[in-house]
C-alpha cells in the first residue's frame, strides 16, 4: 500500500514539472547571462570605462602590472591578488569623474589638485591605482609617492644632510624611490635634460645638459646622496613641465602624513620633525600650486597608526 502511494506522488510530480521543463527549454543559451558578467567587464583599457561599467571590477594583465605599479599595491589589496592570481579592481565613481577631468584638462592653465578623501576601507587607494593606469595607458609621466607615512615612521637609517645642516636624509627610502621611478618612466628619462651643473662631491658632478636619467643612476649607485638626487628629480621635473613634451602627474597616497607627526628620533632619543626630513621638505614643495602643466592627485588617510 506504501508502495502505490508513492508511486502516485512521483506520477505527479512528473506531471507538475513538465510545464517547468517547457519554459526553461525557451531561453536559448545565447539570452543566458554568465554569473560573472554582473560584477566583471571584459573592458580593460581605463580610458574606455564609463558609468556602464561602474562597480563592475576589470582585470589588468600581470605583465602590465609590474610597469604601472613597480612600488606594489596597497599591503591587503596585494594580499587577495596573490590568493586570487590576478589583479583586478572595482570601477568606482570617483575614479571615473577624476579621469573624466583629466581628460578635459586645459594645460595652459594654472596646476589642478585633486583630493579623495573618505571613510576607511571606501577604496581611495585603488581610485589611485585606478587613474595611474589611466594615465599610464596615455603615455604620462607618472611621480607617485606610494604611501607617504612611510617617511614619517621609524626609518631604517637616519644621516645628516651634507647639503643643509639643519636636515636629516633618508638615503634607503629615496634609493627604493629613485628605482620605482626608473621603473615606470624609463622612456622619459633619455628625454629630459638637466637645465643646470649638480655637484655631489670633490670627485662628482652631473653636468647641464645631461639625461636625468644619469642623476637617477648617481643616486642609485652613490646611496650617500640619494635623498639630495630625489630633490634634483623633483626640481628638474617641475622647472621643465610647462615645455609641453610631456604630461606629468604627480600623486601621493595619504597626503596628510606630510604635514602629520613623526616617530623618527636621532641618536639621542630627540624627536625629528617631519620639516627637518630632506624628502618631506621635497615633497611638499612639490605639491605648491607654482607651476604648469601638470595635474596633481592625493588621497588622505583619515585613521594613521605609528610606529
Amino acid at each position: 500500500m506504501l508502495f502505490r502511494r508513492l508511486q502516485r506522488s512521483a506520477q505527479l510530480l512528473s506531471v507538475q514539472c513538465v510545464p517547468c521543463r517547457g519554459r526553461s527549454s525557451a531561453v536559448s543559451p545565447a539570452e543566458r547571462t554568465p554569473p560573472t558578467d554582473v560584477f566583471r567587464t571584459s573592458e580593460c583599457n581605463p580610458d574606455s570605462h564609463t558609468e556602464d561599467h561602474e562597480a563592475q571590477f576589470y582585470t589588468i594583465p600581470s605583465e602590465k602590472v609590474r610597469a604601472i605599479f613597480p612600488h606594489g599595491l596597497p599591503r591587503r589589496f596585494q594580499l587577495q591578488c596573490s590568493t586570487f592570481s590576478e589583479t583586478s579592481i572595482m570601477v568606482r565613481s570617483p575614479a571615473l569623474e577624476l579621469i573624466r577631468y583629466l581628460r578635459a584638462t586645459d594645460f595652459s592653465q594654472p596646476t589642478l589638485r585633486y583630493l579623495l578623501y573618505g571613510k576607511v576601507g571606501t577604496g581611495k587607494s585603488l581610485s589611485l591605482c585606478h587613474v595611474l593606469h589611466y594615465c599610464h595607458s596615455q603615455g604620462w609621466l607618472i611621480v607617485h609617492l606610494p604611501d607617504a607615512h612611510v617617511l614619517v615612521k621609524n626609518c631604517k637609517e637616519l644621516m645628516a644632510s651634507s647639503h643643509r645642516p639643519d636636515r636629516w636624509d633618508q638615503p634607503l627610502e629615496a634609493c627604493v624611490w629613485l628605482k620605482n621611478f626608473r621603473a615606470s618612466n624609463e622612456h622619459f628619462l633619455s628625454q629630459v635634460v638637466t637645465r643646470q651643473r649638480y655637484v655631489w662631491s670633490k670627485r662628482e658632478a652631473t653636468e647641464a645638459g645631461r639625461p636625468l636619467g644619469e642623476v637617477v643612476d648617481q643616486g642609485l649607485n652613490r646611496v650617500k646622496t640619494s635623498s639630495d638626487v630625489v630633490g634634483v628629480v623633483l626640481k628638474e621635473l617641475k622647472a621643465q613641465s610647462g615645455g609641453g613634451a610631456y604630461r606629468l602627474l604627480v600623486s601621493v597616497d595619504g597626503v596628510n602624513a606630510l604635514w602629520g607627526r613623526s616617530t623618527i628620533k636621532r641618536e639621542d632619543k630627540s624627536a625629528v620633525s617631519p620639516e627637518e626630513l630632506t624628502l618631506i621638505h621635497n615633497f611638499r614643495k612639490l605639491l605648491r600650486n607654482d607651476w604648469s602643466r601638470l595635474e596633481l592627485v592625493t588621497d588622505v588617510h583619515v585613521c594613521v597608526t605609528l610606529w
